[in-house]
């Protein structure tokens, strides 16, 4: 292996490949699936009748938008609107909707680590609903919380839907929402989907459909790295392989090697090499009960103001205020 100087290592996305690559096991993080293709991709997941998780969140918002933006509304000062991980704004529309025409006094800021969602979202917006305030950014969450702090003059409501902290380990979800609770005051409100425990299959066929789409947003990180850091992963030499353990509501993704092979990424001075059959665990999928909640709660020093659920009891929205 070559060495790497820090200055070949000046981008987030460097780091993380090159850290993920010279480990054992090998790994990759989803956050980076997410470019224009992998954006189109997700939204070609999010529309396949297997993955559920869309159109029960959807359900949710939409039954139940009135009591929802009522928990949000401050009639006194507005609020802050807060979305991390907007992605296309297809469910929070519903709910800015609502806010809008319920004259409610409020700016919507939507956050995303894909600089093609945040652009697609503010275009839509300002055709839709050319009248809202809407101050759109890119970033991490974990970047983003910094700066969340400043958000202190009235009330907030951070949203986080999509059932987007089931990418993160207890321990590191816990770290997450202890930050956020950190940048909340007592009257904001954190609101936030988790997706539940249900039968294994419903699982395991939401994440690996026979059409091949959610294994080509897998292989969708490995095409990045060939496009922007002049890897040569020959793509089609891996297999998407999924996984789900009902008793820990972990599910899991792997890209595995079909035969040893060796990669080089010019770009980070980098030779890897794999055996047969090998793996690069790139995406973690955590399921929910109600005793998972509460004690992710209780371990952030949040408590849960009320939830709503869909009609199959698939999954939940959760309201939380700080502690």
């Amino acid at each position: 292996m070559a060495t790497t100087t820090a200055t070949q290592l000046d981008t987030t996305f460097k780091k993380e490949v090159f850290e993920g690559l010279n480990t054992f096991p090998k790994y990759l993080s989803s956050k980076y699936f997410y470019d224009k293709k992998g954006d189109k991709l997700f939204q070609d997941i999010m529309a396949m009748p297997e993955y559920y998780l869309t159109g029960c969140e959807f359900q949710i918002i939409s039954s139940h938008t009135e009591t929802i933006g009522e928990l949000f509304r401050d009639r006194e000062n507005g609020l802050d609107l807060i979305e991390l991980g907007a992605g296309d704004g297809k469910k929070t529309k519903v709910l800015l909707k609502y806010m809008a025409e319920n004259n409610f006094n409020f700016i919507y800021k939507p956050i995303d680590i894909s600089e093609n969602a945040v652009q697609m979202l503010s275009n839509n917006l300002a055709e839709e609903m050319p009248a809202l305030n809407v101050d759109a950014e890119v970033g991490e969450y974990f970047e983003v919380l910094e700066r969340l702090k400043g958000f202190n003059k009235r009330k907030k409501v951070i949203m986080v839907l999509g059932s987007n902290i089931g990418n993160l380990k207890h321990p590191k979800a816990i770290e997450f929402l202890t930050q956020l609770k950190n940048v909340m005051l007592p009257d904001d409100l954190l609101f936030m989907g988790f997706d539940q425990k249900k039968n294994p299959q419903s699982i395991l066929d939401a994440y690996n459909d026979k059409s091949g789409i959610t294994a080509a947003f897998n292989k969708n990180i490995l095409t990045r790295i060939n496009r922007e850091l002049e890897g040569n992963f020959d793509v089609e030499k891996f297999t998407h392989w999924e996984s789900y353990n009902p008793e820990t509501g972990t599910a899991k993704s792997f890209l595995v090697a079909n035969e040893a092979m060796q990669v080089t990424i010019e770009k980070l001075k980098l030779t890897v090499n794999f055996d047969q059959w090998e793996t690069i665990h790139t995406e973690i999928s955590q399921k929910y009960d109600d005793k998972t909640v509460q004690w992710l709660a209780e371990k952030s020093g949040l408590e849960i103001e009320t939830s709503f659920t869909d009609e199959k009891g698939y999954y939940k929205n959760y309201a939380f205020r700080k502690l």
